[in-house]
């Protein structure tokens, strides 16, 4: 198989007794937004619920509707429905949406009457971030979601935001946005507003030790920390630190091994020149599979048991790596492009710092071209 990313389902359901762990008597969401943040949707959501969470998080409504369609019936939540949008069958399918203005509330109350089902609602706050959530119109909105509510045509389950710099700990902005948070609550208690669960606790905030028992809530929303990786592994600590276990382990084949000289320029644009004879390697993966275009030598591939750096560009099918004038690489070898590196690997912080990116982007961005091979199904051990 030319590339593929292998999804090790036990380590995902250990990470999420992690976020429980932390969580403490929180309920527990894991966020599978773009396609479980590029690890496979609906395996990857099946797994969180094994694994103990209660909800699934999704940005977009045909995320929740597939999550549906499989026969998964976990309570869930689709959070960036724009007006307009076909809610029928969202609501039909008892899935949970997002409110963060009136022009929002005026078409799922209209869904809801069309399809004759009550429709449940969280109510999204922007407590600072300046993105998502009511702002201005809040008082407003809350008003029409109580004479909603008394009339019976939504049901007002929750109330929610999200932090912007909870992976900064000791950041005073997250503080102000709890404060923020707590007087938006204040304010629904007074008007009568009663609400099921309020959330606010990204992955950052839940391994925040600064914010943890000031931001649970009644549940707290796993992201990245349900795959394994750190929200910000220079200012919290790497996966290990946070007792979390990378989820995604990317291999690829060597399509070619080859001696060459040095003196001889690397790739597109002559950008790398090998300062002495090597052999070079053509890993079968390139920008078109997500290999960020503009990786530097910080990162490239494991093989014979040692790390290989990028020699040159990116390509958008293939990469050259320097495997060493002693290397026994073959054409056709397998090399881990980055895994959890405990032996020696090279990880998706790794590549998030030789691409000036985030561990986020590195796993969500691999295409649809790599096979993911799910390992370690909880019927695999029943």
């Amino acid at each position: 198989m030319r590339a593929f990313a292998e999804i090790d389902l036990a380590a995902l359901r250990s990470n999420v007794a992690k976020i429980r762990e932390r969580a403490g008597t929180s309920r527990v969401m894991a966020v599978v937004k773009a396609d479980a943040y590029g690890h496979g949707l609906i395996p990857c959501a099946r797994a969180a619920i094994s694994g103990g969470a209660q909800w699934l998080g999704v940005a977009l409504l045909e995320e929740a509707i597939a999550i549906r369609s499989a026969g998964i019936k976990a309570r869930t939540i689709a959070w960036l429905v724009p007006p307009k949008s076909d809610l029928d069958i969202a609501i039909r399918e008892d899935i949970d949406l997002s409110i963060p203005s009136r022009e929002h509330l005026v078409d799922v109350i209209s869904s809801g009457r069309k399809v004759g089902v009550v429709p449940r609602v969280h109510l999204e706050i922007d407590t600072g971030m300046s993105r998502g959530g009511v702002l201005k119109e809040f008082k407003e909105l809350v008003s029409a979601l109580k004479s909603a509510s008394d009339r019976h045509e939504i049901e007002v389950v929750g109330v929610w935001s999200h932090f912007a710099r909870a992976d900064e700990p000791g950041e005073p902005m997250s503080i102000d946005q709890l404060a923020r948070y707590r007087e938006a609550l204040d304010y629904l208690l007074v008007s009568g507003l009663e609400v099921k669960l309020q959330h606010m606790a990204n992955s950052a905030a839940i391994f925040n030790d600064s914010l943890t028992s000031l931001a649970r809530f009644d549940m707290v929303r796993g992201g990245i920390a349900t795959y394994g990786l750190s929200p910000d592994f220079k200012m919290m600590g790497n996966s290990n630190s946070l007792g979390l276990k990378p989820v995604m382990t990317l291999k690829a084949q060597l399509q070619l091994v080859k001696e060459v000289p040095a003196g001889s320029s690397v790739g597109y644009g002559g950008t790398y020149t090998l300062k002495s004879d090597t052999k070079l390697g053509v890993v079968a993966m390139g920008y078109g599979d997500g290999i960020p275009r503009n990786s530097n030598d910080r990162a490239g591939v494991f093989v014979g048991g040692k790390r290989a750096p990028i020699a040159g560009r990116v390509s958008m099918d293939q990469f050259v790596v320097d495997l060493g004038i002693d290397s026994s690489a073959k054409s056709g070898d397998l090399v881990t492009v980055f895994g959890d590196g405990t032996t020696g690997e090279y990880t998706a912080d790794d590549w998030a710092v030789a691409s000036g990116s985030i561990n986020y982007e590195i796993v969500t961005r691999i295409g649809p071209r790599v096979p993911r091979i799910h390992l370690h199904h909880e019927s695999d051990h029943s």
